[in-house]
């Protein structure tokens, strides 16, 4: 969530001061973000829930693929949902009318700069966003002024190095860190999955507990094949192509037999295994 598309010229100006969203903000990403999260719906979804009246704060909605999710399943809460990227926003707005929900604002904002008063939200959400974010610390610091004592934040990010597969191909896994070294020369981090927990504590947020989330996908498990290893993960790495191969991390032979062997973990004798994190603290 489809990648290395051009940024329109607004987004460029902001990534320099906010963060570089490696996957770009083409269309086909759009789809890719929806597919995914439709895909992880229950895996990553389904034991988040926020009753009457709560005041949820959603931080880097995107194109709004976690914004359905989470205002269907707290359909009485009451969510704001910011995004830096007025593209971004625009579609999230069009995908949350076309599901009729009735629960979530949106608001232009930089998660740096937040444009609320202290201490009010009852909850905070952020998935998939830390990742891009030149300062993910920072950034959970400026989130848990806004949230209320006694409040939640929930995260959730992947780990790209916790990709593993069947059957094994070292050009296929250098595809896959070539993904990883660019989001990291862009200023984000990949892996950070692994790093929710102490980031959380570095915040002083308190009571922290993360758990894996993992993926796990065979030809017995068509929809998971499709929707994660086709959909999500090989899609997400293909689009790194250009700039992996002009970066000259890996040759255009290299690259095309990689991606083809990483295609196999997605036939009827391939396997592919890959882990989120999920972590809830209070303040």
């Amino acid at each position: 969530m489809p990648y290395c598309t051009l940024f329109t010229a607004y987004c460029s100006l902001v990534s320099i001061i906010y963060m570089k969203y490696v996957h770009g903000y083409s269309g086909r990403e759009s789809v890719r973000l929806v597919d995914q999260a439709v895909t992880l719906s229950e895996l990553l979804h389904g034991d988040t829930f926020y009753g009457r009246g709560k005041i949820v704060l959603e931080a880097g909605c995107g194109v709004g693929a976690q914004t359905v999710l989470l205002a269907g399943h707290s359909p009485e809460a009451r969510i704001t949902s910011i995004d830096i990227s007025e593209e971004s926003l625009a579609k999230a707005q069009a995908l949350v009318r076309k599901h009729k929900i009735k629960n979530v604002t949106f608001q232009q904002a930089d998660i740096f700069d937040l444009p609320f008063k202290n201490e009010s939200f009852d909850h905070v959400f952020i998935c998939f966003v830390l990742e891009h974010l030149p300062d993910p610390l920072k950034a959970l610091a400026s989130l848990k002024k806004v949230l209320k004592k006694g409040g939640t934040l929930t995260a959730i990010e992947g780990d790209h190095g916790s990709a593993y597969f069947h059957p094994e191909s070292m050009l296929a896994k250098k595809t896959i860190q070539c993904l990883i070294d660019i989001q990291a020369q862009m200023g984000g981090d990949s892996l950070i999955g692994r790093r929710l927990y102490p980031l959380l504590k570095q915040a002083a947020f308190r009571s922290v507990t993360t758990s894996p989330r993992v993926v796990y996908a065979d030809a017995s498990r068509p929809a998971m094949v499709k929707g994660f290893t086709l959909n999500t993960f090989i899609a997400m790495v293909e689009g790194v192509k250009d700039q992996a191969i002009a970066n000259k991390m890996i040759t255009k032979a290299e690259w095309t037999k990689g991606i083809r062997e990483l295609y196999q973990s997605a036939e009827k004798d391939g396997t592919f295994n890959y882990t989120f994190f999920k972590a809830v603290a209070f303040k």
